[in-house]
């Protein structure tokens, strides 16, 4: 069942938008300690009205980081690809500044849709919620940017909805820098091979909003089109979903955290900073999701891959 997406004022914790339907910035409230009940229902519903939300001065370690994820879900492991660096917490995936240098090797052909991605969309379950603390951040640059996939769909055209309300897209795992990978990556990727068909529009299971299911990195081709008619259509819809006018931009903190929802958002993380002398020490959670449902109640297919399942599973 749907629920409202009331602008009803919380009375535990201070919202603050930050952008017209995307972001908000959350304060009142210590992530470090279980939240009382009434708290949790207020993030909630802040987080299903702004789909991502800011925390500021939340000096977390990993312990608390899990404990405040698992207040809003189950846990996934690290990362569907790429495993876990610490094996007392196999729920944290620690992100590495210099990670794409150390996949891609040469510069890659950059479109406006680059880097922009909803996290392990290729899985037949992807994750619902990401949540994303940093340690140490960088003292300027190293934003990272998120798009408002329901505000993308709904500027479409009514003619345009109808036509991607019928379509389904594949998305697989794999780098979009073409041949410019590493051999190391291309056999993490050839042993962890993630592919599943999902709809092109996706109703959200607990607002019923329409949200348009494009995740450029993993989104490769349209199902039934002709290679030429594939590439044509994604190139719009990708250079649409990465649009300002659906952006919200984050400047990150020490001790800063954010949480978005990964049904109905996509992020673009930083590429200003590699090669930099900053440190940025940044640990992601995820939780666990449901089967994408386009808008003719039909689910995603997969193809290959197992589905995601939660940590201790």
């Amino acid at each position: 069942m749907a629920v409202e997406l009331a602008d009803q004022a919380p009375e535990t914790i201070e919202i603050k938008p930050l952008a017209m339907t995307i972001g908000a910035e959350v304060s009142g409230v210590d992530l470090s300690k279980p939240l009382p009940g009434q708290q949790v229902g207020e993030l909630r519903a802040a987080f299903l009205r702004w789909k991502v939300l800011f925390f500021r001065d939340q000096p977390l370690d990993h312990a608390q980081q899990v404990a405040f994820s698992r207040q809003f879900g189950e846990c996934t492991p690290a990362h569907a690809v790429y495993g876990h660096q610490d094996d007392a917490f196999p729920e944290v995936y620690s992100i590495d500044r210099d990670r794409r240098n150390k996949r891609y090797k040469g510069e890659d052909l950059l479109h406006p849709w680059s880097g922009w991605h909803a996290d392990v969309t290729p899985a037949i379950n992807p994750p619902a919620i990401s949540i994303l603390r940093g340690d140490k951040m960088p003292p300027y640059g190293g934003d990272t940017q998120f798009s408002d996939m329901v505000a993308a769909y709904n500027a479409l055209s009514p003619n345009m909805q109808t036509i991607v309300d019928g379509m389904r897209g594949i998305h697989r795992y794999q780098g979009n820098a073409g041949v410019n990978v590493s051999k190391e990556y291309v056999e993490t990727l050839n042993k962890n091979l993630i592919i599943s068909e999902h709809p092109l529009v996706r109703v959200h299971p607990e607002t019923g909003e329409k949200a348009l299911y494009v995740s450029p990195s993993f989104l490769e081709s349209i199902v039934g089109f002709t290679p030429t008619e594939s590439e044509a259509m994604l190139a719009m819809l990708k250079t649409h979903a990465a649009r300002p006018d659906f952006n919200v931009r984050f400047k990150w903190d020490d001790h800063a955290l954010a949480m978005w929802d990964n049904r109905q958002v996509l992020h673009l993380g930083p590429k200003d900073i590699v090669g930099s002398e900053f440190d940025r020490e940044i640990h992601r959670t995820t939780l666990m999701g449901d089967i994408p449902v386009g808008p003719d109640g039909k689910q995603s297919t997969p193809i290959e891959g197992n589905p995601i399942k939660p940590v201790g599973a």
